[in-house]
C-alpha cells in the first residue's frame, strides 16, 4: 500500500504584493497551492506570506526581484530549481503604465516597463511551460486589460499595445497547447478597485468614473481563476457585463468611431501632467 503523502502543488504570482496579484495569491491558498510570491516589496510579500501560511496550512516562499531586470525570468528558474519546485499555476499579473506620451520620459523608462509588461511575461512562460507540459497539467494566466481589446488612445502609449500583445499572445499560446493539458487565458479586467491608478497617477480622474464601471478584485480574480480551469478554457477572459459589452462594441462599431469614442474618453482619466 502506498503511504506516500500526496504532492501539493505550486503556483507562482508576479506582482504578488498588492492589488489583483495578492487576491490571486488569496484565492489559490485557499483552493491548496502553495505559493511562491514575486514581486519588488520584500516586506509587502513577507506580510502576505505569513497571513496565507497562518489560514490555509500551506508553504509560501517570497522572491523579491524587480522584473524590469533583463535576467529576471532566469532568476526565478534558478531560485525554482534550487527549491526543487515544478510551478502548476503561473500567474503573470506585473504591470504598471508610464504616464506621458512616448518621448516625454527618457528611453530607460520604456525599456524598463517593456521587460515587465511583455518580456518577463514571455520568457517565464517558456521557462515554466515545459515542466507543464511533461506533468501533463498546467494553467497560465496572463493578466491583460480591456484596453487591449478597443482602439488604442494617446498617453500611456505603451499600455494598451503591450496588453492587445499579450491577449494574441496568450492566444497563440493556448493552441499550441491544445494536446498538452495545459490551458492558457489571457484575462482582460477594465477598471478594477486596486492599487494601480495610485501607482500610475490617475487616482484623481479615474474616482470621477460611474461605479457601474468598477469591480473588486476578488470578482476579477474569481473569474480569472473559473475561465482557465473550465473545460473548455476561456482563452480570452473578460470579466464583468460591462466589460463584455465594451469590448463587444469595439468588434462592431466601425473602427473611425469607435477610435473616436477611445480618443474622447481616454482625456477622462489620462494622467497629463
Amino acid at each position: 500500500m502506498d503511504h506516500s503523502q500526496p504532492v501539493t502543488p505550486w503556483a507562482l504570482v508576479t506582482g504578488a504584493s498588492a492589488g489583483i496579484g495578492a487576491e490571486f495569491c488569496r484565492q489559490l491558498a485557499a483552493r491548496g497551492y502553495s505559493l511562491v510570491l514575486v514581486a519588488r516589496r520584500r516586506e509587502r510579500l513577507e506580510q502576505l506570506a505569513d497571513e496565507l501560511q497562518r489560514q490555509h496550512a500551506i508553504d509560501c516562499r517570497v522572491l523579491p526581484l524587480d522584473l524590469a531586470r533583463p535576467d529576471a525570468a532566469r532568476v526565478i528558474e534558478s531560485a525554482l530549481g534550487e527549491a526543487s519546485i515544478e510551478v502548476e499555476f503561473l500567474i503573470n499579473t506585473a504591470g504598471y503604465g508610464v504616464p506621458g506620451t512616448l518621448t516625454e520620459p527618457d528611453w530607460q523608462t520604456q525599456a524598463d516597463c517593456l521587460n515587465v509588461m511583455l518580456n518577463s511575461v514571455i520568457e517565464l512562460c517558456w521557462r515554466l511551460l515545459p515542466a507543464m507540459q511533461r506533468n501533463h497539467r498546467g494553467f497560465i494566466v496572463n493578466v491583460a486589460s480591456l484596453a487591449g481589446l478597443v482602439p488604442g488612445s494617446p498617453r500611456h502609449t505603451l499600455y494598451g499595445a503591450t496588453k492587445a500583445f499579450l491577449i494574441r499572445f496568450s492566444e497563440s499560446l493556448a493552441m499550441e497547447n491544445l494536446d498538452t493539458d495545459v490551458a492558457v487565458s489571457a484575462l482582460c479586467p477594465g477598471f478594477t478597485h486596486s492599487e494601480f491608478h495610485d501607482v500610475i497617477g490617475t487616482r484623481d480622474s479615474v474616482s470621477s468614473m460611474p461605479a457601474w464601471m468598477w469591480m473588486d478584485a476578488d470578482e476579477v480574480v474569481r473569474y480569472g481563476i473559473e475561465s482557465v480551469t473550465r473545460q473548455p478554457p476561456r482563452v480570452i477572459a473578460v470579466p464583468g457585463r460591462v466589460n463584455r459589452f465594451i469590448a463587444m462594441l469595439a468588434r462592431k462599431l466601425p473602427l473611425s468611431l469607435s477610435q473616436s469614442i477611445a480618443q474622447r474618453q481616454s482625456r477622462r482619466w489620462r494622467k497629463r501632467d
